[in-house]
């Protein structure tokens, strides 16, 4: 019979300095805002920004680069592990989160209709990703995959993740790293202008579900991922045609309900489980 033995201790992480992970950050967000002010302050730029392989290489291919040389990949080392306690926690803090975004949106509205009605009416205005999209929709919906898998491995794995192997608390990384999240979506604000703040919200809280789904799942990216993706997938379904905008709004509040339902469940069979990390 072969002893068993204890299991082997897993040798600590040590995180990369803190200098050069503030660095990727700083190269991260000036990348992704870049393309709000670069173009037309350097005409010869769109050469690179004007086309889709070029935007994708400054907003999603340089973050990656700078991460991947100034901190490494120690946060995304269980990028793919524990999948079946990552689909329960990624639906059950995008399913919640997602409840208290709607809550928080309808009670500034509410503040909004009370203190400048007029407002809420640039909510009316087109939603530039989606107008983008209108051309070729289709690409959109499968495109927003691999959004959603650039997107979660720099703000979540790398942005957040960093904070794993240090210890205190997750709450104030996972903040400031939601708030930056929304922060880069800067079109939404020059867009909708005194509305933005009605939009926010939602931004913030779906980057906070999915910081509380890598952290619990103990690292995990996937599905937060494919969730990310399925969350904007759905919005480009909207503007497929009119039969598919009823569709897009049914499978967005459908995924929110089914999260809802999940974080229910397991709150009912399990109503002292522990929270702690993996």
């Amino acid at each position: 019979m072969r002893a068993v033995g204890p299991r082997p201790v897993e040798t600590p992480v040590r995180p990369a300095p803190l200098g050069r992970y503030g660095l990727a950050v700083a190269i991260t967000v000036f990348a992704i805002l870049s393309q709000y002010f670069v173009p037309q302050t350097v005409p010869g730029a769109l050469v690179l920004y004007g086309n889709l392989p070029g935007d994708v290489f400054v907003v999603y291919g340089i973050p990656v680069i700078a991460f991947a040389l100034l901190v490494g990949g120690a946060p995304l080392r269980d990028w793919a592990r524990r999948m079946g306690l990552a689909t329960h926690e990624g639906l059950r803090w995008y399913g919640l989160l997602s409840l208290l975004a709607l809550l928080v949106v309808l009670v500034l509205l509410l503040v909004y209709e009370a203190v400048d009605p007029s407002a809420v009416g640039l909510l009316n205005r087109p939603n530039p990703a989606l107008e983008q999209a209108r051309g070729d929709p289709w690409f959109f919906v499968g495109f927003s995959f691999v959004v959603g898998a650039f997107e979660e491995t720099i703000f979540r794995g790398w942005i957040f993740g960093y904070w794993r192997d240090r210890p205190g608390t997750w709450i104030a990384p996972a903040i400031g790293s939601s708030v930056l999240f929304a922060f880069v979506h800067m079109y939404y604000a020059t867009t909708y202008g005194a509305a933005a703040p009605l939009i926010f919200p939602s931004l913030f809280f779906l980057g906070l579900a999915f910081a509380a789904t890598y952290r619990y799942s103990g690292g995990n990216l996937v599905v937060v991922a494919l969730l990310h993706g399925a969350h904007d997938a759905f919005a480009f379904l909207t503007v497929v045609s009119a039969s598919f905008l009823v569709v897009g709004t049914l499978l967005s509040y459908g995924l929110i309900l089914v999260g809802g339902l999940v974080a229910l469940a397991l709150y009912v069979s399990t109503p002292r489980r522990a929270l702690a990390p993996i």
